[in-house]
């Protein structure tokens, strides 16, 4: 049993082998090319014998390749000639096609030919001398990009030979230029994915990117454009797109290359200078040779200042077009000493030689008339020097040429100044002259530093004057009354609202006026009640509150000063009410004691008795209405405080009327009540002068600059105040005017904002700060 068991497995691995030296033998064989030799119908003929079909065959990762099939079409009578097929590509490939023998007796008799390349060709079963063909097909040749594979036929007349390059492919593509963004935008035609990039173009055709060009991929199936974002926008800056198998043939495009260079300033930024111990070197990303770049030598007199130097413009050598060269060897290497490049009118400077030791020093010394030369010199040569006047072009000869040759001593030179030269600021150049070096070191003196002594004492000077003039206008302010402003005309104040917010701000305004401008103000806040040396009572509890107001408008207005009517939130109610009485009231009596523009009326009687405030403004809306009817609104005006009204409450009617704000109009109503104004002099001197009329300006602008920040401070306590009391009515604070004494009225009054001293009116209140504050 076990003898069984060796003998099938012996047999079984004797199988194995086999099978393993078959695959051997014939794998090759089907990696190989197929060649085939048969008969075909005559109407399968294509012209030509010869017949390349190519096929592409580049897979993933590999380089483009393409399958080359061929067919060779033969007569019966060609092949019975032994014709020959040669195949030229990497290798050459020869058959020979012969008849293969079959039971019949074979007519065709072939020349004897190499055994392993001849090829046997066999017939169909229809064959046909008459009406087929032999063809010879070789499947297939494999050939790279750029391969030439040359096929030819020859048979017993002229040879027939075929050549086919294998191509290698570029994409097709478009640029769109954005210079202000510095991109570049490809597209391509819709097909494989491509590979693109940026990069350089130098001297020799190649391209070479930096680190920041990177490849980018773009599929045409999902977006046919990518952008490229550009480092500078330089001549050699090209775009290639290439396909993304292995060592693709890659197409450029350089759009700016015919353009004319418009960034300069890129050329600058990329390039280099390197210095060599007899010349220097210019190079750029892109070829030196296609640029127009010179170099010349500047003197460099203090940070971003490099004065040109007159005839200094270095030679150039003869370069490999990459690089510009030029000759240093006869330089003065001067740490001071830089070179100037040029490209179309802008400038590039570079100081190359901060690590050289100049062989020789120069300082100098300036004197009323004369400039001293101070020269030292480690070796023996001769020294030049001479004025200059600086400008952007350089520094441009102003008298002779003095020259002085040292022997290894320090020396000096007198250089002698012209009378007119001071003016011009000039400067000293001095250079080597013999042996000569290029360059000129130009010396500049501080003009100014001669004369820093004087310009501070002028400064000085200047600030004790400003100090002085403002001490005098400070003092002038302070002094209220006896400064240089004051209200010549009185001043009628009108209120309108009973709110204890706008009858504190009424009298401070009436306070300022009166206390900083010694204004005559009217008001029948401090009008209740007076009485006059003869014993006539003239206040408004003797009089009433119309006629009071009447006789007062009337007395303002042919003295030409102003009525201020104080307008506030409740005005635009109480002028609704009295428009809409006066409309219906079809009888008006004209008041005799009055002014002709103010007619009586009787809709105060209708309010409570101890009313003062309501019916003068009804009044004071009549007095205005009809002195607007009769064109005398000129004196008068509309106030209202910051907080307390609003210009929107304002009839339309008064649209006319001059109206302030306060406290930010406070200057513009002090102009309306001619407070800018000096006092006249006592002596008949002349009542105007230049200072005088300056700084009355001044303190005008500083007083109305102060009393508004006053009024400013008194009215936010005030405000509060009238919020507070905003639904609470101040007529339960007063009594009625007709059942009341002098003296209960003032201290009724008093309860309301005023001053019990106030009580009695005296025009003008020659009051000092402190009462006016008070007030």
């Amino acid at each position: 049993m076990n003898e069984w068991l060796k003998v099938i497995t012996m047999f079984l691995t004797c199988v194995d082998t086999t099978l393993a030296l078959f695959a051997l033998m014939v794998f090759p064989l089907l990696l190989e090319c197929t060649t085939t030799c048969q008969t075909i119908n005559q109407s399968d003929y294509v012209e030509g014998p010869v017949k390349l079909t190519p096929v592409v065959v580049q897979g993933p990762g590999e380089a483009y390749s393409e399958c080359i099939t061929l067919r060779v079409w033969m007569k019966a009578h060609d092949i019975c000639k032994t014709p020959k097929i040669e195949i030229l590509s990497r290798t050459t490939q020869t058959f020979w096609p012969v008849v293969k023998k079959g039971k019949k007796k074979n007519k065709c008799i072939n020349a004897p030919i190499p055994a392993q390349n001849g090829i046997s060709c066999v017939k169909r079963k229809d064959y046909s001398p008459s009406s087929h063909l032999w063809e010879f097909k070789y499947d297939c040749i494999k050939a790279e990009a750029e391969r030439v594979v040359s096929v030819t036929y020859s048979t017993a007349s002229t040879p027939y030979t075929v050549n086919y390059t294998v191509p290698d492919p570029v994409p097709e593509f478009e640029l769109s230029v954005n210079r202000s963004s510095k991109s570049v935008t490809v597209t391509v035609q819709l097909g494989k994915k491509v590979h693109t990039m940026w990069c350089y173009r130098n001297t020799y055709g190649a391209c070479m990117g930096d680190s920041s060009s990177s490849q980018i991929t773009i599929d045409p199936s999902k977006s046919p454009s990518a952008v490229l974002n550009l480092s500078y926008l330089l001549p050699c800056v090209c775009v290639q797109v290439y396909y993304t198998y292995t060592d693709a043939r890659r197409k450029l495009k350089c759009p700016f290359l015919k353009e004319s260079l418009s960034e300069v300033g890129d050329v600058w930024r990329s390039s280099e200078v390197t210095l060599y111990e007899t010349g220097l070197t210019w190079s750029s990303l892109c070829p030196a040779s296609n640029m127009n770049v010179s170099a010349a030598l500047c003197w460099k007199q203090r940070d971003h200042l490099c004065i040109p130097v007159l005839n200094s413009t270095l030679e150039e050598k003869d370069g490999d077009g990459s690089h510009l060269i030029f000759d240093t060897s006869a330089v003065d290497k001067h740490p001071d000493m830089c070179v100037q490049f040029s490209l179309q009118g802008s400038h590039n400077i570079t100081c190359p030689f901060q690590a050289d030791v100049p062989s020789w020093e120069v300082d100098i010394g300036l004197s009323k008339k004369s400039v001293f030369v101070s020269l030292t010199s480690a070796v023996s040569a001769e020294f030049s020097s001479q004025l200059c006047v600086v400008s952007e072009d350089g520094c441009s000869p102003l008298g002779p040429v003095h020259t002085l040759r040292l022997e290894g001593k320090p020396a000096e030179m007198k250089i002698n100044m012209p009378a007119d030269s001071l003016v011009q600021k000039p400067c000293v150049q001095v250079w080597q002259s013999d042996p000569a070096l290029h360059g000129k070191r130009i010396l500049c003196w501080d003009y100014t530093h001669h004369r820093r002594g004087m310009y501070a004492f002028a400064a000085l000077i200047l600030v004790v004057v400003f100090a002085s003039l403002g001490v005098f206008i400070y003092r002038l302010t302070r002094s209220g009354a006896a400064g240089w402003l004051y209200v010549q005309k009185p001043v009628l104040l009108v209120c309108s609202s009973e709110q204890s917010a706008h009858v504190s701000a009424v009298c401070a305004l009436a306070s300022l006026l009166q206390g900083e401008l010694n204004a005559t103000v009217h008001t029948a806040l401090w009008a209740q009640s007076s009485q006059s040396g003869t014993g006539t009572r003239t206040g408004v509890a003797d009089l009433g509150p119309l006629p009071w107001l009447y006789g007062q408008w009337e007395s303002v207005r042919r003295a030409e000063g102003k009525v201020l009517i104080i307008w506030s939130h409740e005005a635009t109610t109480s002028y609704e009410k009295w428009k809409t009485k006066r409309e219906n009231t079809d009888k008006k009596e004209e008041y005799k004691k009055g002014g002709e523009d103010c007619d009586e009326e009787d809709w105060y009687q209708q309010r409570e008795p101890s009313s003062v405030i309501a019916p003068m403004f009804a009044g004071a809306l009549a007095c205005l209405q009809g002195a607007l009817q009769q064109s005398k609104g000129q004196g008068v005006a509309i106030v209202y405080f910051q907080g307390l009204g609003h210009s929107r409450d304002i009839p339309k009617a008064f649209r006319e009327v001059p109206r302030y704000c306060l406290p930010q109009d406070f200057r513009g109503l002090i102009q309306e009540l001619g407070g800018i104004k000096r006092r006249t002099n006592t002596q008949g001197q002349l009542k105007t002068h230049c200072w005088p009329r300056v700084l009355a300006k001044v303190q005008s602008i500083w007083l109305a600059r102060q009393l508004a920040h006053r009024l400013q401070t008194l009215l936010p306590q005030t405000a509060g105040r009238g919020r507070r009391a905003q639904r609470r009515s101040v007529a339960s604070s007063k009594r009625k005017i007709s059942d009341k004494k002098p003296g209960e009225l003032e201290r009724s009054l008093a309860a309301n904002g005023a001053s019990p001293e106030a009580a009695h009116e005296r025009e003008p209140l020659h009051g000092s700060r402190l009462r006016a504050e008070e007030l």
